[in-house]
C-alpha cells in the first residue's frame, strides 16, 4: 500500500508530465501554423507588374504607373532618365577636360572622349569662325559631327581653311569618311593637329591616315607651343598660365617619329 505522504508527490509529478506534454503539441502546433504561413507566401508573386513593365519598387504588390509608387505609405520613387550620348559643342572647354584629354601619353588609359577644338575661315566675309566639339564614341564622332553642324553647307566658290587640334587622330572609320568628305568639297583645306596618335600599329589606321594626306589633308603632331596655344584659346583657363606635363617634349618626338614613318 503506497504511503499517504507520496500521493501528493505522485500528483505533482503527473502533472508536470501534462503541462510538459502540452507544451510540446503547443510547440508542434505553432511549427504547422508557420510552416502554413511560408508555404502561403512562397504562392504569392513577389512583386505585381507595373504600367511600364518592370517590377514594382521595393517590393510592393501595389500596380506602380508612371514611375510612382503605389499608395500603400512607400515614397513616390521618380523615374531616373539617362540623358542620349550627343556631340557636346562649345565656345571653351573646362579646363580640366583639356589637361587629361590633351594629354600626349603613349598609354591614353579612360580617355573615351575625342575632343576637336577648330578654327574656321569661310574666306568670304573675314570672320573667323572658332569652338570645340566632344563625342562619347555612341553617336557621330567629332570629325563627321563637324560638317553636319559647323559646316553643314557647302559653296563650291568659297574657299575654306579649316584647322584642327584634336586629342586622338582619326580612327580608320572617320579617316574614310574624311577622305569622301574632302573629295566632295575640293575647296575645303583641312590641317588636323593631333595630340596623340589613335592605335597607330593598326594596319587599317596607317592606311587611314595615308589616304587622308592622299586627299590633300595635312596631318601634323601636337608640339608643346600647340598646347600652350591651344589652352589660351579654346579653354576656360580663367587667365591662368598653362604649365606643360614634364614629358610633353618627349612624348612629342615619339608621336611625330611614328607619324612620320606611317607617311613615308
Amino acid at each position: 500500500m503506497a504511503d499517504k505522504k507520496s500521493a501528493p508527490v505522485v500528483r505533482r509529478k503527473e502533472r508536470l508530465v501534462d503541462k510538459k506534454k502540452e507544451a510540446q503539441v503547443a510547440v508542434k502546433e505553432k511549427a504547422k501554423e508557420d510552416k502554413a504561413k511560408e508555404d502561403k507566401a512562397k504562392e504569392k508573386k513577389p512583386a505585381e507588374v507595373v504600367a511600364n513593365g518592370e517590377a514594382a519598387v521595393n517590393g510592393t504588390n501595389g500596380v506602380v504607373a508612371d514611375g510612382e509608387a503605389a499608395e500603400n505609405g512607400e515614397a513616390k520613387v521618380e523615374p531616373i532618365e539617362l540623358p542620349p550620348f550627343e556631340i557636346t559643342s562649345g565656345d571653351r572647354m573646362d579646363p580640366f577636360f583639356f589637361k587629361f584629354q590633351f594629354k600626349n601619353v603613349e598609354y591614353s588609359s579612360g580617355r573615351n572622349k575625342t575632343f576637336l577644338c577648330y578654327l574656321m575661315d569661310p574666306g568670304n566675309d573675314g570672320l573667323l569662325m572658332r569652338g570645340y566639339l566632344e563625342d562619347e564614341h555612341a553617336s557621330d564622332h567629332v570629325e563627321e559631327a563637324f560638317f553636319k553642324q559647323v559646316l553643314p553647307y557647302y559653296n563650291p566658290k568659297t574657299k575654306y581653311t579649316v584647322t584642327w587640334y584634336m586629342s586622338s587622330s582619326p580612327c580608320a572609320a572617320c579617316a574614310v569618311k574624311l577622305v569622301e568628305i574632302l573629295k566632295a568639297r575640293p575647296t575645303v583645306r583641312l590641317t588636323i593637329f593631333s595630340a596623340r596618335l589613335f592605335m597607330w600599329e593598326e594596319p587599317e589606321i596607317q592606311a587611314g591616315l595615308k589616304a587622308l594626306t592622299a586627299a590633300g589633308c595635312k596631318l601634323r603632331i601636337m608640339k608643346p607651343l600647340d598646347f600652350t596655344y591651344s589652352w589660351d584659346t579654346f579653354v576656360d583657363n580663367d587667365c591662368d598660365t598653362f604649365t606643360l606635363w614634364e614629358d610633353c617634349q618627349e612624348n612629342y618626338e615619339y608621336y611625330q617619329d611614328k607619324l612620320a614613318d606611317i607617311l613615308q
